[in-house]
Formats: structure tokens, C-alpha cells, sequence
């Protein structure tokens, strides 16, 4: 199953690393793994992954559920929103290719937009639900 995950995880960065809205919005291409220090607002980073085991008697498969993180600051929550409306946009039933694997659904589960406590920052929260499926 972290096969499928981490292939996945490959996948949805390339889709929005390589998306001109996006990468224009976030002014270029700031998609992390995690934040680098002093790193300029806005930007995007990927958050936590869970994968659960979703095989049947007669067939494998993996249900993964991915955190991604919009943060920014100066555009407010408008920006924010306007990001996190690019990315679901981009992503929400995606036929993303998953190497080894196949994509059976990627949607959109959830999606919250806040400021951060204490803090300048805005935080927008998006988590999708995928399925993937073993090639044969």
C-alpha cells in the first residue's frame, strides 16, 4: 500500500506543480513537502496521508485520504479561497496516472479556509479521498 501512496502522492504534485493557474496564484512553483524556511506567501504544502487497506475477497485496492495545505497571508482569505478553489478544481476527479496502479476516483471530501490563531496567516485545508487499484 505506500507504494500506491507515495506514487500518488507523485502524481498530485506534478499535477499542480505543472498547472499554470496554480503555479501564477502561488507566484511560482511553491508546492512543498514541507515549508522551507522564509518561504513567501502564498504557497502550498502537502499534509498528512492515511492509507487503509480497501481490497475484496478477490480484488486489491487502497483508499487514501490527502491533507493538502494552502497558506497565505497578504491576499487574505479571498486568496485563499481563490487557491484552494484552483487546486479542487484541478484535482476533484482527476485521472491522474499512478504509476503500477490505477486511479479508480480522487474527490474532493472537504475543504475549510480560517485564520490562523494569533497569527496574519491564513490556512485553507483541502482533503481529497482517492481509491487506487493494483495493475494487474
Amino acid at each position: 500500500m505506500m507504494h500506491s501512496s507515495a506514487e500518488l502522492q507523485k502524481s498530485v504534485f506534478k499535477a499542480l506543480s505543472t498547472d499554470a493557474a496554480i503555479v501564477a496564484m502561488l507566484g511560482g512553483p511553491k508546492i512543498f513537502d514541507g515549508a522551507p524556511d522564509r518561504v513567501a506567501f502564498p504557497y502550498l504544502t502537502l499534509g498528512r496521508s492515511t492509507v487503509v487497506d480497501w481490497s475484496t475477497g478477490t480484488e486489491d485496492g487502497a483508499e487514501h485520504i490527502l491533507t493538502l495545505h494552502v497558506w497565505g497571508r497578504g491576499g487574505g482569505k479571498a486568496e485563499t479561497y481563490a487557491i484552494m478553489h484552483e487546486v479542487s478544481t484541478k484535482l476533484h476527479d482527476a485521472h491522474l496516472p499512478v504509476e503500477g496502479h490505477r486511479l479508480v476516483n480522487l474527490q474532493l471530501q472537504f475543504a475549510e479556509a480560517r485564520r490562523e490563531p494569533d497569527s496574519p496567516n491564513f490556512h485553507g485545508i483541502l482533503r481529497f479521498r482517492a481509491v487506487t487499484e493494483p495493475l494487474a
